[in-house]
């Protein structure tokens, strides 16, 4: 029986939710079945790359330079080209985009190149906090263009679906819902690496930690979440912020830490790559975005048996319920996020309580077994809808 064959495109390899679920579902499709083709871009300076990740999962995709989240005439027409020529030669079954770039240029490649499914799955959304009303209304307006060509779009939440159909982008016919699925296990066990971080930064086991696990981009909120810290550090003296991840806002962010007099008690450690130590370690997990789609953090976090505090944005809601999982806060609102944090401070039991509710919510339903059954899923019945190998 010929193998179907899936060419995967996203923008770039940065660190997050879509590269983690872009290089698991290409991974992990049945060897029997499928032949799986991985396309990537350009990272920026500040955004890290998982291509260690990638190759880890035996994954070397195909590399096309231009191709990159910055918009440029040249380099995206260029992208655009090659990403043309590459699914015309190899005639693949399925095109899966992933992030803004690639699913504009990805999908009109494919439709001109005549692939026969065309899919894309939105990670999060560019309609709001992101850019001016201009901006905002033209990307909409694209998104509902590109709809046309397009077989299926996944949602990545059921908010973000329902989000999706009341902006007028698809309807039910067209959206599917598949929640992200990552490499759950060693977060089940980060128990067990206990004392590893707290040992690195001299810290003993009283003093409480709390992080937050994001890029230093204005989307993720740190300025919140610093104004926050300054009110619970006035609760909590001896308590420490780490802050994982890197990103344009590093500078801006440490110049704030000394300007709101927290500078002694917040840590930026940078992108880091063992993450299960980190959660390990952490009190109370944070996470202050103004937009999301689905959090990987806070999967991670919630799986490591993590209380959380949360804006409630995006597909938040559906792993954050309040007093069970941890906290729900109105996102631009340091008060509130400050709040949060104490109440988890000052009731402990309760924190350990929302753990552990927490790694219920996310194991197995976030696991990538589940989110690979969900992609294979839906392209085999898509396929039998299109009769080419059904």
């Amino acid at each position: 029986m010929k193998k179907i064959k899936v060419l995967t495109i996203i923008t770039r390899h940065n660190i997050g939710g879509a590269t983690i679920q872009a290089i698991l579902s290409s991974s992990n499709l049945n060897k029997n079945k499928y032949q799986s083709i991985l396309v990537k871009g350009s990272e920026g300076e500040d955004e890290g790359n998982m291509d260690d990740f990638a190759r880890k999962k035996r994954i070397e995709p195909v590399f096309i330079k231009e191709l990159s989240r910055e918009i440029s005439l040249r380099k995206d027409l260029m992208a655009f080209w090659k990403l043309y020529r590459l699914i015309k030669k190899e005639k693949p079954d399925i095109v899966h985009t992933h992030l803004a770039k690639a699913g504009t240029l990805g999908r009109i490649a494919a439709k001109l190149a005549g692939a026969p499914l065309i899919v894309h799955t939105f990670h999060g959304n560019l309609f709001h906090e992101y850019f001016d009303s201009i901006k905002s209304r033209l990307i909409l307006n694209l998104e509902r263009l590109l709809m046309r060509v397009s077989t299926r779009i996944i949602a990545i939440s059921h908010s973000q679906e329902k989000e999706l159909l009341e902006y007028r982008i698809g309807d039910p016919r067209k959206i599917s819902c598949i929640p992200l699925g990552i490499e759950l296990d060693p977060f089940l066990t980060s128990e067990n690496n206990r004392g590893i971080f707290r040992g690195e930064l001299n810290l003993d086991n009283e003093v409480p930690l709390i992080g937050i696990v994001a890029r230093l981009v204005p989307i993720k909120g740190h300025i919140y979440f610093f104004k926050a810290v300054k009110i619970v550090s006035e609760d909590f003296p001896e308590a420490r912020f780490i802050v994982i991840g890197n990103g344009e806002l590093r500078e801006e962010l440490e110049n704030l830490a000394s300007e709101l007099g927290i500078k002694k008690c917040v840590i930026f450690c940078g992108f880091r790559d063992d993450l299960v130590n980190i959660y390990a370690d952490l009190d109370i997990v944070v996470l202050s975005s103004l937009n999301e789609g689905f959090p990987v953090s806070i999967i991670e976090a919630l799986a490591a048996k993590k209380p959380v505090v949360a804006t409630d944005v995006g597909g938040v809601k559906e792993l954050v319920e309040d007093k069970v999982t941890g906290v729900l806060v109105p996102k631009q609102n340091p008060q509130r996020l400050a709040q949060g944090i104490i109440y988890l401070l000052k009731n402990p039991q309760k924190a350990l309580r929302f753990g552990e509710n927490g790694r219920k919510k996310v194991y197995p339903a976030f696991d990538y077994t589940r989110l690979v059954s969900d992609i294979e899923g839906l392209y085999e019945n898509l396929l039998a809808r299109l009769n080419k190998f059904y």
